[in-house]
């Protein structure tokens, strides 16, 4: 196994394909203005942008080109928010954190976040097949690390060795579906030697944003390491296309099943014909509805965020709408990492201006922004 798993690559003419296309994404300003007519806000993003190394630099650029092509130049297409950055990704509310989930409080080995007494999640790599403009863990994705070391992997699955609650190691980053197929299995199997019993769960957006890279052999080698689950991402119906279904059919026909966590995203999927479509397309394609979240505090992502208020009664037309196979868990993760809760109308019944107050899971309460659109 190499010292880093999941460094980057180089395109070479044997490269598979999906490496190949990861080489050729857009990751410049020059790039993106050949495809799209820039607006003031996208300008403004590259006018305050320091160096991609330095301190206080954006969230790194990347979109793979099965991505651009599926956007418009429409400057409100749902799916061009979701990939080209603005310059309010630099403005920052007194509420947000670099941290929101507090996830470095619960890091007892590097790259490791136990939280959650019976699961954990490993940073697998801090690579992304694109960079979403949403992605609330920006302090720690696109920064040029790579995959976790040798090192790394092993005290992690020691670890989890050693800790018998766990019964799940969630593959998170960044996205693990960007290593190369030898440093997931070596991934995989080192946990797996560790603790023969863990459940894996994948956390991926590369089904939606580079299909391509869900081969037959990808398919294979994850269902070798049953039981394991993929989670994925869509967050509006035109990502669900040909190459994505194919995508998402090889794994579930592999005996994977597939599961979706959709961000509810201002200007993106902030409304229930949206939605519902987009939930109806994904049980169609054998894919289950798991969570919508509400957006997280992270800095310079209030522009996509739907005052609470409002998203609750997105998803109550959506209750009235679905069934309980395509209706997914309306959830928040609260802020000073109080956890995730579920949602529901009287959670929002607790109220002082400017704030909800939403109590967790183990019965602490927390004040929740009441926010005005950005």
């Amino acid at each position: 196994m190499p010292a880093s798993c999941g460094t980057w690559y180089t395109k070479t003419m044997s490269s598979p394909p999906w490496i190949q296309d990861l080489a050729r994404a857009l990751t410049s300003p020059g790039e993106l203005r050949r495809f799209f007519s820039l607006t003031g806000e996208e300008e403004g993003y590259f006018a305050s942008s320091p160096e991609p190394d330095a301190d206080g630099a954006g969230l790194s650029l990347r979109i793979p080109s099965y991505y651009l092509n599926l956007c418009t130049d429409s400057p409100d297409d749902p799916l061009r928010r979701q990939c080209v950055p603005r310059r309010q990704e630099f403005e920052q509310r007194p509420w947000e954190q670099d941290d929101p989930l507090h996830e470095e409080s619960h890091t007892p080995r590097p790259r490791l976040i136990h939280r959650y007494r019976d699961r954990a999640l490993f940073l697998a790599t801090d690579t992304c097949a694109m960079y979403c403009r949403h992605c609330f863990r920006r302090h720690f994705t696109g920064k040029r690390q790579g995959g976790a070391t040798r090192e790394e992997i092993i005290l992690a699955a020691a670890y989890a060795g050693a800790t018998p609650s766990l019964r799940e190691i969630i593959l998170s980053g960044g996205d693990p579906l960007t290593l190369h197929n030898e440093d997931l299995e070596t991934l995989l199997s080192t946990f797996r030697e560790a603790r023969p019993d863990l459940v894996f769960r994948v956390a991926s957006r590369v089904p939606v944003v580079l299909p391509g890279r869900i081969t037959p052999e990808l398919s294979r080698l994850l269902r070798r390491w049953a039981p394991l689950v993929v989670v994925t991402q869509f967050n509006h119906p035109r990502e669900i296309t040909p190459q994505s279904t194919q995508a998402v059919e090889s794994l579930v026909d592999s005996g994977i099943p597939l599961f979706n966590q959709t961000v509810l995203l201002r200007g993106v999927n902030d409304h229930p014909d949206t939605l519902e479509e987009l939930f109806q397309g994904l049980v169609a394609r054998r894919v289950t509805p798991y969570y919508l979240f509400q957006g997280d505090l992270a800095p310079g992502t209030a522009h996509f965020r739907v005052p609470l208020g409002e998203a609750m009664e997105i998803f109550r037309c959506l209750r009235m709408r679905l069934s309980g196979i395509a209706l997914p868990v309306f959830a928040v993760d609260l802020p000073q990492g109080g956890g995730k809760i579920p949602l529901y109308p009287e959670s929002l019944s607790r109220k002082e201006p400017g704030w909800y107050h939403l109590q967790s899971l183990d019965g602490r309460w927390f004040r929740y922004p009441d926010e005005a659109p950005s």
